[in-house]
């Protein structure tokens, strides 16, 4: 493609589509917004995940401008989602004609975008590339590898990531290692989120309390899995309480395998970004399949239990407060315990996870889109 004139601001189409994305994206559009003249930035917001906690109050806590366009793709099958946001994306483009497409992530709107782009010879930056849970039973490990597979930029977050593209055969020069924009949100809004009253409002005392979340099919798909996961759950909530934010898919495996019969934990409505954000900081422990929260609690040094057999954040376990336990409800008692009796990970924050992904992020950007054909980067 060919590069904007030196008097025109670069277009860049930017994708958000559930949760994940938008503490992923809030970071790169302040950038932009901080180089006035220099981009347009064009947010799209293609509705994956359309709960009010799980979207709209995401852009008022993160302070990122209301979405430009809003496809309204909504939910519906992997293949239904992927095809909606590809078709309605595809018009998009066509009629804002962006210099450069900026996907985050790894669900369904990221792959959907960037393969529209791609057919329309636009390039595509990837922000947060290369990470592989190596299970290819994950939705969101082949929107990875698709992803990465043809975009133009892979800015990645960790060391193993690079090693990951490149053994896949992915030109060293199209990938960069910048940090994790993630962590830049988290470092932005810690001290807003730790002026809450979360904790208490809840009737919790700081450390004295677990972080629970769950939506992975391994974990809630399988009405035995639920049950027994649960039954360990509730033993720990009798006498640790644990705090669970309902994720809308689990309420309605727990509607359909359990026929509503709610655990006996401390359940709560999904949370806002900052609400989860002052939860997370006091928790004495989280137990998550998330991949985000698992870097969450590493730049915040609080012990995770990964209720999942593998991870595409590694660095979270090799330098950070992360274990990974399976899904077996036995070894998520034991690993509770052992964490309980003073078996706690001393971990760090990993190399570049210093709040400012996004500048490098935006550098590259102006320096490839502003100097030469961003095709052939």
């Amino acid at each position: 493609m060919t590069p904007p004139p030196s008097n025109e601001p670069i277009r860049i189409l930017a994708v958000a589509g559930a949760r994940p994305n938008f503490m992923k994206i809030a970071p790169l559009m302040h950038e932009f917004a901080r180089r006035p003249g220099r981009f347009q930035p064009i947010l799209v917001h293609t509705g994956q995940h359309y709960d009010k906690a799980m979207s709209e109050s995401f852009f008022t806590d993160l302070g990122i401008p209301e979405p430009d366009v809003n496809l309204g793709v909504g939910s519906g099958s992997h293949g239904q989602q992927t095809a909606q946001v590809l078709m309605k994306i595809e018009e998009l483009l066509l009629e804002r004609k962006p210099h450069a497409v900026l996907v985050v992530g790894d669900v369904n709107s990221t792959i959907a975008a960037t393969l529209a782009a791609v057919k329309l010879d636009i390039p595509v930056a990837h922000v947060e590339a290369g990470l592989r849970s190596w299970d290819r039973k994950m939705p969101e490990e082949i929107n990875r590898v698709l992803t990465d597979s043809i975009s133009n930029w892979l800015f990645t977050t960790e060391p193993s990531a690079e090693e990951n593209l490149v053994r896949e055969g992915v030109p060293r020069e199209k990938i960069h290692f910048v940090g994790n924009v993630m962590i830049d949100t988290l470092l932005t809004h810690r001290e807003q989120a730790r002026k809450l009253d979360t904790v208490e409002r809840l009737g919790l005392k700081p450390h004295a309390y677990a972080v629970l979340t769950l939506h992975r099919p391994s974990n809630v798909d399988s009405a035995g899995q639920l049950v027994r996961l649960f039954e360990v759950l509730g033993r720990l909530n009798r006498e640790l309480p644990v705090v669970f934010p309902i994720h809308p898919r689990t309420a309605n495996a727990i509607e359909q395998n359990l026929g509503g019969r709610k655990p006996d934990l401390h359940l709560t409505d999904p949370l806002g970004y900052l609400d989860f954000l002052r939860l997370l900081t006091d928790a004495q422990m989280v137990l998550t399949d998330s991949g985000g929260i698992q870097e969450e609690t590493t730049a915040l040094g609080v012990p995770c239990l990964t209720l999942r057999d593998s991870t595409e954040r590694p660095v979270t376990v090799t330098e950070g407060t992360n274990r990974i336990v399976g899904t077996d409800p036995d070894a998520i008692e034991t690993a509770i315990s052992e964490l309980r009796n003073g078996k706690k990970p001393k971990g760090r924050r990993p190399a570049l996870w210093d709040g400012q992904a996004a500048g490098r992020i935006v550098d590259i950007l102006e320096r490839d889109l502003a100097g030469k054909d961003a095709g052939s980067t």
